[in-house]
């Protein structure tokens, strides 16, 4: 008997932690440029990559939750000078953390910081080595609709506010910084007809 009710309290512990929080997964298109520096006569182009990774959305009440991330992330630019085009690519772990206000029947604002650690780069110009900086710090804003089944869209503009270029190249100012637009689709766990 001692262990029957002792299973029911963790079981409605259990229960009443999960309904302030919900674990989700998302993932992405991204659309990313450089914003800022000098490039003379080299035209900036997007590059479209993608993002992915996790999110927990812990509730502040009815209307207002913080929604620390881990998302991979793949950014960067096209470059083209006098007919030439190559793409300056940077893959990052990001982690922003968002503070959402829910809006009554599932659609939301969002905005925070966020920090990314750069784990790869590639350019197909290889007399740049090592282009970008080793951390990148943004604000992000955006907004979404969240079902209450827990699928979920959302589109957000993160703009850098660290300067991404360390190199020393004569036609190009390495202060400039990222531009990021994402749309993702994502689905959560733990929805407890949240709206």
């Amino acid at each position: 008997m001692k262990k029957l009710i002792v299973a029911a309290c963790l079981l409605m512990s259990a229960t009443s932690f999960a309904q302030t929080f919900q674990l989700g997964i998302k993932g992405g298109v991204n659309v990313s440029n450089f914003t800022g520096g000098n490039f003379e006569n080299i035209d900036k182009k997007s590059l479209v990559g993608f993002h992915a990774g996790g999110f927990v959305s812990f509730f502040l009440g009815d209307n207002f939750a913080i929604q620390p991330e881990v998302l991979f992330s793949s950014q960067g630019a096209k470059l083209k000078n006098a007919g030439n085009e190559q793409n300056l690519k940077v893959s990052y772990i990001n982690v922003p953390v968002m503070l959402k206000y829910r809006f009554n029947g599932g659609f939301y604002l969002e905005a925070g910081p966020q920090i990314g650690f750069k784990v790869n780069e590639k350019t197909d110009d290889m007399q740049i080595d090592d282009f970008a900086k080793s951390t990148d710090l943004s604000v992000a804003g955006g907004l979404g609709f969240h079902s209450s089944m827990g699928l979920g869209i959302g589109a957000r503009y993160t703009a850098g506010l660290s300067k991404v270029g360390d190199f020393d190249a004569g036609n190009i100012d390495p202060d400039f910084k990222n531009g990021v637009i994402q749309v993702s689709l994502f689905y959560t766990l733990f929805n407890n007809n949240k709206k």
